[in-house]
């Protein structure tokens, strides 16, 4: 494998694995998606590991995993941004995306050491316009029960290359007929928010996944388990969100292929790393769960797809196991700029596998979210430990005490605010002060965190990769509950954290 000049890192929100071409998906078309697959490996047990959105972002950009000691946050004050590094190493950095919250409360400071970055407005959450067209009627909202700011913003889409998805993609592609030539090197950064929700696109790419449809546009997905058999939405309903979800999924394959063929026209293969993520995946039915609810991390959420065209690497699968916070170590590994980290990281570099050196750069993953389970996961084994008892004792450790945007949910599902239970600690790697801050089971946790349990959870994929068989309370348990418990250690975790799942 020649070595890269340039890097590429393509990120598509809530990409589910399952439904790509190139992963054997048929249910939904997704040509361009395995156009680049086939120029790449297609790693196919490659897992998310802090989630959801911006704890994902963390593992990407900062290549440490966040959710054992805090459930969102932006850049801390003893670490930086991959792109920190590339400042200093002369490398011309751009981020270019519709993602809200890289731009509120919980997001800081992901955007401030890019060269430069383009906000494309108007995604979901985005507070865009003051007021919406008067001449568009708004989409029907679904399971939610106060205006979006996406109403007020959607009527402002007068066609598709006005969505934020479509413009943020022909943006990126633009930057590249600009730009690829005439920097020295480059990492240029798409974090594109589709196909998250909302799950709305022109009538064209609906008519294509579900034509029968006579009802009103159900782009909000509910947030539930057993969502139909409890009578939440209905099975017709339920099929009709799923193919919102893929004429999404579908709109936004299409002007992917914009950059594509940019790539193409600037011949970038040559010279330069392409790599194509997620955050997480997103449940349309799958064992009757929707959304992202309180359950442990199926292969749905957790298995998400990765593909990495390299100069001169020949295309095909790889079966090692790999997480998110190796996106940062093999870009760090691209720069050269490896020898700078300062935090401490949990990512491995993929270029050994990307060049045929290595057959495998991990043993095991922890995933999660804070306050959560915790998953331990290697190439055959899921095991998800829950807490003991109650959900405590839990710290959150941050400079930035921030968490989550909760501007759209109620004042007891936010972040209570550190008290006098709160003390300086150092994290891992870490001489700097951080405000530790302890919890106790009377305590509110936000969104994320929120308290239904569905016990200790343990798969053998290689057996049942539909995790239908829960052998927890097996006796083969003990023996991951001993390898989790080797795992966290091994990174540190906070003592907390293994009170709160029984395993100190």
């Amino acid at each position: 494998m020649s070595v890269a000049k340039n890097a590429i890192v393509i990120l598509l929100d809530s990409l589910n694995r399952h439904m790509l071409g190139a992963y054997g998906g048929r249910e939904f078309a997704t040509p361009n998606l395995d156009r680049l697959a086939a120029r790449s490996i297609r790693f196919t047990k490659h897992y998310a590991a802090s989630l959801p959105c911006i704890p994902a972002r963390h593992d990407i950009l900062c290549g440490a995993w966040d959710f054992l000691w805090r459930p969102w946050g932006s850049v801390e004050i003893w670490e930086d941004a991959i792109t920190a590094h590339l400042h200093r190493a002369g490398v011309t950095s751009q981020l270019i995306s519709d993602h809200p919250h890289l731009f509120e409360t919980g997001g800081e400071n992901y955007h401030v050491d890019f060269t430069a970055w383009d906000y494309q407005r108007g995604h979901e959450g985005d507070p865009w316009k003051t007021r919406g067209d008067s001449s568009w009627a708004g989409a029907p909202m679904f399971g939610l029960k106060r205006d979006m700011p996406y109403d007020r913003s959607r009527g402002w889409f007068k066609s598709e290359a006005d969505f934020p998805g479509p413009r943020t993609m022909q943006a990126a592609a633009d930057w590249l007929a600009e730009n690829a030539g005439a920097q020295e090197r480059f990492f240029l950064f798409v974090d594109e928010f589709d196909p998250h929700e909302p799950f709305d696109t022109p009538d064209s790419y609906v008519k294509r996944t579900d034509p029968d449809w006579d009802g009103p546009p159900l782009i909000w997905p509910p947030y539930a388990v057993e969502a139909v058999k409890r009578g939440v939405i209905t099975e017709r309903e339920g099929q009709h969100i799923r193919a919102r979800y893929g004429a999404k999924l579908m709109m936004i394959d299409h002007w992917l292929g914009r950059m594509l063929d940019q790539i193409d026209t600037k011949n970038l293969w040559q010279d330069t790393l392409v790599i194509l993520c997620t955050d997480h995946g997103h449940y349309l039915g799958e064992k009757d769960i929707w959304g992202k609810p309180a359950v442990p991390l199926y292969e749905t959420m957790a298995n998400i797809p990765l593909l990495i065209a390299a100069p001169d690497t020949v295309p095909g699968a790889s079966d090692a196991l790999t997480t998110s916070a190796d996106i940062f170590a093999t870009l760090a590994d691209v720069f050269g700029v490896a020898d700078q980290i300062r935090q401490r990281t949990h990512g491995v570099s993929l270029l050994p596998l990307l060049a045929g050196k290595a057959a495998k750069v991990r043993d095991w993953i922890l995933a999660g979210v804070w306050g959560r389970e915790v998953h331990y996961i290697d190439k055959r084994i899921k095991y998800a430990r829950a807490p003991a008892q109650e959900n405590a004792p839990l710290s959150m450790w941050s400079n930035r005490w921030s968490t989550m945007p909760t501007h759209i949910l109620s004042r007891t599902q936010e972040l209570p605010l550190p008290d006098e239970r709160a003390r300086l600690d150092r994290m891992p790697g870490s001489k700097v002060p951080v405000i530790r801050q302890m919890w106790d089971a009377s305590d509110a946790l936000p969104f994320w965190a929120s308290r239904r349990f569905l016990g200790n959870h343990l798969y053998d994929l290689e057996k049942d990769p539909g995790e239908t068989e829960n052998l927890a309370g097996s006796a083969r348990e003990a023996d991951f509950a001993d390898a989790l418990r080797r795992a966290m250690k091994s990174i540190e975790a906070p003592q907390e954290q293994f009170l709160r799942l029984g395993l100190a």
